[in-house]
């Protein structure tokens, strides 16, 4: 449904969208440093505190894999929060950019 007489240059150039890509991008590389670090925690912790990782919490399970487990967690976790803002923020923003278009009919 995208209308080819759409003049993209005019949006770019719209304060509103540099202020959106901008807010986007920063919440969104905040987010993918916070799970790189913590995806990487998981082989690092292995390999340089075996003790801890091999501590053991109920019967055979360690804290190795309960860390392991966690990396599903925090992975849903990351989804949970970036829905929440796209839809409470990203979303009102894209929707201001999107009505300033059709008025002027850019």
């Amino acid at each position: 449904m995208s209308n080819p007489n759409i003049n993209w240059a005019v949006i770019e150039a719209n304060p509103k969208f540099q202020n959106l890509y901008r807010k986007k991008t920063v919440f969104l590389w905040g987010l993918m440093v916070f799970s790189v670090i913590y995806y990487f925690m998981l082989p690092i912790g292995a390999a340089y505190y075996q003790e801890l990782f091999k501590t053991k919490m109920w019967g055979v399970i360690n804290f190795g894999i309960l860390f392991a487990l966690s990396e599903f967690v925090v992975a849903w976790a990351i989804a949970f929060v970036y829905s929440r803002k796209a839809n409470a923020e990203f979303d009102a923003m894209a929707q201001e950019i999107i009505n300033d278009t059709q008025k002027t009919g850019a």
